[in-house]
């Protein structure tokens, strides 16, 4: 019975070192990202601002965990999201954004 013990203490005090840490450090968005309100559509089509754009053939969706979101699994409307644009407009990454990160403001580019 002791080893359990241990076992479910030492399990215990892992829990709370857990959950005095923060979930996630902050998302190093790249300069040029842009700010918008996404709305899934037919792939590989998406909604930002109310026009269509497409996204590029290897684009990535990040959700507010990090982790990769297949376009086609996608559901809601008006998402505030960063993303990034290649040279020819095309979406190559999104972040959907939590409520934090939408209250930031994007750093400012030097152009």
């Amino acid at each position: 019975m002791r080893p359990l013990t241990a076992l479910a203490a030492a399990a215990a005090a892992a829990l709370a070192l857990l959950t005095t840490l923060p979930a996630f450090a902050e998302r190093p968005f790249p300069p040029n990202a842009k700010r918008g309100v996404m709305t899934p559509a037919y792939h590989p089509d998406i909604i930002i601002d109310g026009k269509t754009r497409r996204l590029a053939p290897a684009a990535r969706i990040f959700n507010q965990d990090n982790l990769i979101e297949m376009p086609a699994s996608l559901r809601g409307r008006n998402i505030v999201v960063n993303y990034e644009e290649d040279r020819e407009g095309m979406i190559v990454n999104v972040w959907m954004l939590t409520p934090e990160e939408a209250g930031q403001r994007l750093p400012a580019r030097d152009r």
